[in-house]
């Protein structure tokens, strides 16, 4: 009996035995070895393995015996998704072939070392991106078997843009670096006469970074077979970085109460937002503003492998009517019809720009596209907008998807002027053709200056090309009739202003030029009124409203000062300190309307950062923080908040009196060596917009130590 139980299972396991079975794999996934260097995945915070599509990686499998080419066989797995499909490229197999050939999913034995055998594997430049499940099949005269899934060795694939056939494919290494890479940045914001900036930490390589934002992609509930495809993947993230209709990542709010959240101003960086969002699945961050949606949507797109970069319009439309005009509507007094006036123009406004090839488009259209994460208006009935080709709406081809009629009339609409007659109607009386899209910027690849794009935007102002694009686009608009032949005028009207401008807590001062051109007087009468305004173009509240009038002599420039007193707008003031004036006449002879608007922001002041001691890894070091009141006020419960260098730190300032300085020193430990920003931020009901940042460059232990 003891032998009969003896001999029956040796029988039983002999083909057991023999069986090819996966024992271990090893996907040589650490940050300093080839696979993450040789795809750029190494400045990751992850031990996850990470690659880029389209390119070749090496893996090393571990086997029960060693593998025989003539009689075993083997394959793997790769699986995204909840219903994987090989149809749809989300099941995907990849068989084990002699010599590996581009353009398909591919693996060759390069080394065997007894049970070990060394995979290269080929990659498709249009694979799905995401994170998928491996498994690996084997196969031998003795049956088959497959290995169990681990989560620590899913394969993260990521768009490339080094691959020259992936179509996010870059090729000017500078450009990686910058729209890739870099994971701080410059953000613009004021108005084209006081461009202000802020530096932005996009961090797209933080710890936790790629699993949120792959979670987005995930909660948007659109199918994996779609994330291949760039085009699609920037609309998705434009729809899913704002809230509406989709609980995606920020709620906006610009009514100045973020008493249930956190004030958009008070953001810095788009790390704690996408993680927070991971952290509470997917429950609104509260609250963003287009910087803040723009600085998500970079570090999104970044961290996918799209190159991206934040991009900012001054004098920005926002049509509302699809008229591809700014309509301003007047009464028979020349006043502002406010229930009427639904276009609007913001002082500025943040989008983004993202690379990729439009095979979707005609020959030429792919290159830089714009998208916007700002809910402004649906398109196809979700709150999203873009990819739209810079290249179309330079050229007024308004038709090309996706929603480049509502991007060229933020950049490019005129300013049309309507008044209402006595019977109820509305006559054009005037139109400005020079308004919209000033100073178009982004950050320079490689350094910190200011690059003006304005020119990929639009043809030049009053060129040819430009009132060519302008009509071409109009005719697809709601008010084609607009476009009549123009009326002679011969006085003109502009305002400007000195030097960097009024200081937040001082009078603002700006001086209004009228000229006559023609060889008789003329008289105008002229109405202003000054207005706060959200950065958006939203007006407030009025502040003060005039009404002068002027003679002119003939071929005479005259110069008014106009001036207003922070006594006037002291208590008005929201979020960007914007405000308004708008300026509207008649000429008494000719009966010619003048009209126009001019938007300025007092100047806040900044911080001040300043390191004690040397910057080291692993040793605490102390930063000290400045500011100094412009308000003739006391400040109450500001808030201080200091990002980078592994520090995340918030305090609150019960009160800082008026015109008075304050300082505090923060104390905390580096984590990572290099090249840093520390930056910092200071919110509070009185006072916005303040921020400061600071280079720290932090030393290795091993260095320092030298």
């Amino acid at each position: 009996m003891c032998l009969g139980i003896v001999f029956h299972w040796s029988f039983a396991s002999l083909p057991h035995a023999l069986l090819l079975k996966v024992q271990s794999i090893d996907l040589i996934k650490s940050k300093s070895e080839q696979n993450r260097m040789e795809h750029h995945t190494d400045l990751y915070q992850s031990e996850d393995f990470i690659i880029r599509r389209g390119q070749t990686f090496q893996m090393w499998i571990t086997l029960s015996r060693p593998f025989n080419p003539s009689t075993d066989k083997l394959h793997l797995n790769l699986k995204i998704g909840s219903v994987p499909t090989v149809s749809k490229g989300t099941h995907i197999i990849i068989p084990l072939v002699d010599e590996l050939r581009d353009d398909r999913w591919e693996a060759a034995v390069v080394k065997q070392d007894d049970k070990k055998i060394k995979l290269s594997v080929n990659s498709l430049p249009t694979a799905v991106i995401g994170r998928y499940q491996l498994t690996v099949q084997t196969n031998c005269p003795n049956g088959q078997a497959v290995s169990t899934h681990e989560p620590a060795n899913d394969i993260y694939i990521l768009f490339n843009p080094w691959c020259e056939d992936d179509s996010v494919f870059m090729d000017s290494e500078d450009e990686r670096k910058e729209y890739v890479l870099n994971d701080v940045g410059t953000i613009y914001y004021g108005t084209s006469q006081q461009i202000g900036q802020r530096t932005w930490n996009y961090g797209q390589f933080d710890e936790g970074i790629l699993a949120a934002c792959l979670f987005v992609l995930e909660k948007s509930g659109t199918p994996p077979s779609g994330w291949g495809d760039p085009v699609n993947v920037a609309r998705i993230i434009s729809a899913m970085v704002n809230s509406v209709d989709d609980h995606g990542v920020l709620e906006g709010n610009w009514s100045g109460n973020y008493s249930a959240g956190t004030s958009p101003t008070f953001w810095s960086g788009s790390v704690e937002i996408l993680k927070e969002y991971h952290k509470y699945i997917g429950s609104p961050i509260k609250y963003g503003q287009c910087w803040v949606f723009a600085g998500v949507v970079t570090t999104v797109l970044r961290c996918l492998g799209i190159p991206c970069r934040t991009v900012t319009n001054f004098s920005s439309a926002h049509d509302t009517d699809v008229s591809l005009t700014t309509d301003v509507y007047l009464d028979e007094n020349l006043d502002p019809l406010d229930h009427l006036n639904t276009d609007s123009v913001w002082n500025f406004h943040v989008w983004n720009d993202c690379w990729m090839a439009r095979p979707d488009l005609p020959p030429g259209m792919g290159g830089w596209q714009a998208v916007d994460a700002t809910p402004q208006e649906t398109s196809q009935g979700t709150f999203c907008c873009g990819p739209a080709s810079l290249m179309a709406i330079r050229n007024g081809q308004v038709y090309l998807k996706h929603d480049s009629a509502f991007v060229f009339a933020e950049v490019n609409s005129d300013k049309i002027y309507w008044q209402r007659n006595t019977d109820g109607t509305f006559s054009q009386i005037h139109s400005e053709k020079k308004i919209m899209g000033h100073f178009i910027s982004t950050k320079a690849v490689g350094s910190n200056e200011r690059n003006d794009i304005t020119h990929l935007y639009k043809h030049p102002e009053g060129t040819e090309e430009e009132r060519i694009a302008v009509e071409s686009a109009c005719r697809y608009g709601t008010k084609a009739e607009a476009y009549s032949s123009p009326t002679a005028e011969d006085v003109s009207i502009e305002v400007t202003m000195d030097g960097i401008g009024p200081q937040m807590g001082g009078d603002a001062n700006l001086t209004i030029s009228l000229k006559n051109s023609s060889s008789e007087a003329r008289t105008v009468v002229l109405h202003s009124q000054v207005a706060v305004m959200y950065y958006t173009g939203v007006h407030k509240s009025t502040v003060r409203k005039d009404k002068t009038d002027v003679a002119i002599l003939p071929s005479e420039s005259k110069i008014l000062e106009w001036s207003l007193e922070y006594e006037d707008y002291k208590d008005q003031l929201v979020d960007q300190a914007a405000l308004m004036l708008t300026l509207s006449g008649r000429v008494k002879e000719t009966q010619q309307v003048l009209a126009t608007q001019f938007s300025f922001r007092l100047r806040t002041p900044d911080l001040n950062i300043k390191p004690i001691g040397k910057a080291m890894v692993g040793e605490k070091m102390a930063v000290e923080i400045s500011f100094t009141n412009p308000l003739p006020r006391v400040l109450k419960g500001v808030m201080i908040h200091v990002e980078g260098l592994g520090l995340l730190t918030a305090r609150t300032i019960s009160y800082i009196g008026s015109r008075a300085s304050v300082s505090m020193t923060e104390h905390f430990i580096p984590s990572l060596p290099g090249p840093r920003k520390l930056l910092a931020s200071l919110d509070c009901k009185q006072l916005t917009q303040v921020h400061g940042v600071a280079d720290i460059t932090v030393q290795d232990k091993s260095n320092g130590a030298r």
